[in-house]
């Protein structure tokens, strides 16, 4: 496997902001944050994105919402709301192949996300 820049921050072998921990799911403050509240929820197994979720790995999927919740309420985000970001693929944005999650707070958030 090439060199996971996500890996290496689950395993801790590159410092991060961590906001949550569990067996499964690390998260962080995003280093570039588009938002007051910019946190990425990353599985700590290596899965490159939502198409090598395959039935054996689903089962830590299961928690993957209750952790966003539990993140989302730690930040406060439960009131006012927040934007759950899963981007598959470069053309869709994806530029580190881990699968991971942006929860986007804190601010008045527009729709659609981005200008073409």
């Amino acid at each position: 496997m090439e060199e996971c820049i996500f890996c290496k921050i689950a395993s801790g072998e590159i410092p991060s902001s961590k906001v949550y921990e569990d067996e499964h799911w690390f998260a962080f403050k995003d280093i570039s944050p588009c938002a007051p509240v910019h946190i990425l929820v990353i599985p700590k197994k290596h899965i490159r994105d939502i198409f090598e979720l395959t039935p054996e790995k689903e089962g830590m999927m299961s928690d993957f919402f209750s952790t966003v919740r539990h993140i989302a309420m730690q930040e406060g985000l439960q009131e006012k709301g927040f934007r759950l970001v899963v981007n598959t693929g470069a053309a869709a944005g994806q530029t580190v192949f881990h699968f991971h999650a942006h929860i986007i707070g804190g601010r008045e958030l527009g729709w659609p996300p981005f200008s073409e």
